[in-house]
């Protein structure tokens, strides 16, 4: 009897939970999600679980990732994203196989070395990285037509709204303890803000680099 892989069954559950986009679904189902997370934890690989990835950081939940990168998938022509806090690579390895170029922000060098030993496993090589802050962005690369943040800012960065295109996405959870999932459009010198949800991520640290 045919049994799905637990990519798979991990698709069919986001599908039940709200996710509706089958590029998103299908892009989720067969990435090797236990290749982000340490050897401890990859029973736990396939379940909607935040797990620990050293130096204080998370990988998402799946349900996280799904919704974030649906938004970007609904808005239209989307080539060239922005993400900011790269930490495992889960989040960039999706983004990768469903947009043309992808730019990756990470504050934790150890962390953007790992991530990018393993992007480079999956012959994942349109993805270019940097070590740096993510509040001040990419701006020598933009603008670009989406945004994507990992971690938690007590504000919209304005870095990164101005770092949009005129018709640009930005996508990213924002509070301390609680924390809201944000999109912010932008049309021309529009800017427009949607709650979409509620989120639990770790905080988007300014400043020194580690």
């Amino acid at each position: 009897m045919y049994k799905p892989h637990k990519g798979q069954q991990l698709a069919q559950w986001l599908r039940g939970s709200g996710i509706n986009n089958e590029e998103v679904l299908d892009t989720i189902a067969k990435t090797p999600r236990e290749m982000f997370i340490s050897e401890v934890l990859q029973h736990k690989a396939y379940e909607n679980n935040a797990l620990p990835i050293g130096q204080g950081q998370t990988i998402s939940q799946p349900l996280t990732v799904a919704k974030m990168t649906q938004q970007l998938c609904s808005h239209g022509t989307i080539k060239k994203v922005l993400e900011i806090g790269t930490g495992s690579g889960y989040q960039t390895a999706i983004l990768a196989q469903l947009f043309e170029e992808i730019y990756s922000v990470e504050r934790i060098k150890s962390l953007q070395f790992q991530a990018k030993r393993k992007l480079n496993q999956l012959n994942m090589h349109n993805v270019k990285m940097k070590h740096g802050d993510g509040w001040e962005g990419w701006n020598s690369k933009a603008p670009f037509d989406a945004i994507i943040v990992t971690a938690a800012a007590k504000n919209v960065p304005a870095a990164l709204v101005q770092q949009l295109n005129k018709d640009g996405l930005l996508v990213l959870p924002v509070g301390s303890d609680e924390q809201k999932l944000i999109v912010v459009k932008k049309s021309g010198q529009q800017v427009n803000t949607l709650e979409i949800g509620t989120a639990r991520f770790v905080p988007l640290v300014a400043g020194a680099l580690a």
